[in-house]
C-alpha cells in the first residue's frame, strides 16, 4: 500500500503514509541484531558484500499476501493480510474475533486507517488524509537508506536487503539543531527483487495506540498477481 502502519490520528495517518504501509502475541523467535539495525523477527544475520546498494523498496501496483501483525509488547499476534490491485492497495490486521482489528487503504489517492479493535479504545472514526498515493508512497521509499543484505532465518529462510526510512522534525542541516524523531520504519524486502516485502518494523508517533509504540508485519507469502481492494462501508463519503 503506501502506509507505514497503523495510523491513529490525522496526523499520525499522514506520517505514517509518508514513512510506509509498510508499506506490521507471542512473538517468534528472538533476533540477533546487527549493530545499527532494529532487532527482527526470526534472527537476522547480516552478510559482508562490497558490491553497490541495491536499488530501494517499490511496493508494485499488484500483488497480494498473509502473514502475521505482531504488537509484541502487548503479547499479541493476529493473522494479516496485504493485497495490491491497479495502484490501489489494503492492509488488514486481525478481524472480529481478534483483540486488534484495523484496516489501512490507498484508495482513489486518500489514504484511509480505521481501527476497529484496539486494547483500550472506544472510538472507531475513519481517518482519511487526501492526496497520497501509491506513487507518493514509492517517492518517499526512493529516500530509504541502505542498512545491509541479511537472512531471515524462519522458514523459509528469507535472503533479503534491509532498508531503513524515517521522518524527523524539523528537516535541518547537519549540525547542532534540535530535532524530533516522529516515524521510523525498517524494510526488509527480498534481495532479488525490490518489490516483495517479507517484513517491516514501524516504530513512532503513527503507532501511538501501543504503549511502546512499535509494530511489525511479517509475511509468509507474497505474490505478484492481483489482489481485492474495497472501501470500507464506513470509509465511504456520506450520502446527500
Amino acid at each position: 500500500m503506501g502506509w507505514r502502519g497503523t495510523c491513529r490520528t490525522a496526523t499520525s495517518a499522514a506520517l505514517a503514509g509518508a514513512v510506509a504501509l509498510v508499506l506490521a502475541a507471542a512473538p517468534q523467535a528472538g533476533a540477533e541484531p546487527r549493530s545499527g539495525a532494529a532487532p527482527s523477527f526470526g534472527t537476522v544475520a547480516a552478510r559482508p558484500d562490497a558490491s553497490p546498494a541495491p536499488l530501494p523498496p517499490r511496493l508494485p501496483r499488484d500483488f497480494r499476501g498473509k502473514g502475521k501483525w505482531i504488537v509484541r509488547d502487548l503479547g499479541i499476534t493476529v493473522p494479516f493480510t496485504w493485497e495490491g490491485r491497479d495502484g490501489e492497495s489494503r492492509m488488514v490486521a486481525g478481524g472480529p474475533q481478534y483483540p486488534i482489528w484495523f484496516t489501512n487503504l490507498i484508495y482513489h489517492g486518500t489514504l484511509y486507517t480505521l481501527t476497529y479493535k484496539w486494547p483500550g479504545l472506544d472510538d472507531h472514526p475513519c481517518s482519511r488524509i487526501p492526496g497520497f498515493s501509491l506513487e507518493d508512497l514509492n517517492q518517499a521509499l526512493e529516500g530509504s537508506r541502505f542498512v545491509g543484505r541479511e537472512t531471515l532465518r524462519r522458514t523459509p529462510e528469507r535472503r533479503v536487503n534491509h532498508w531503513r526510512v524515517g521522518v524527523v522534525f524539523p528537516q535541518l542541516p547537519p549540525g547542532n539543531h534540535p530535532r524530533l524523531p516522529l516515524a521510523l520504519g525498517d524494510i526488509y524486502v527480498d534481495e532479488n527483487d525490490r518489490g516483495t516485502f517479507w517484513q517491516v518494523l514501524q516504530f513512532g508517533v503513527q503507532n501511538l495506540y501501543d504503549p511502546e509504540l512499535d509494530e511489525w508485519l511479517v509475511m509468509d507469502t507474497f505474490e505478484h498477481r492481483p489482489g481485492t481492494v474495497t472501501l470500507p462501508r464506513e470509509c465511504e463519503p456520506p450520502r446527500p
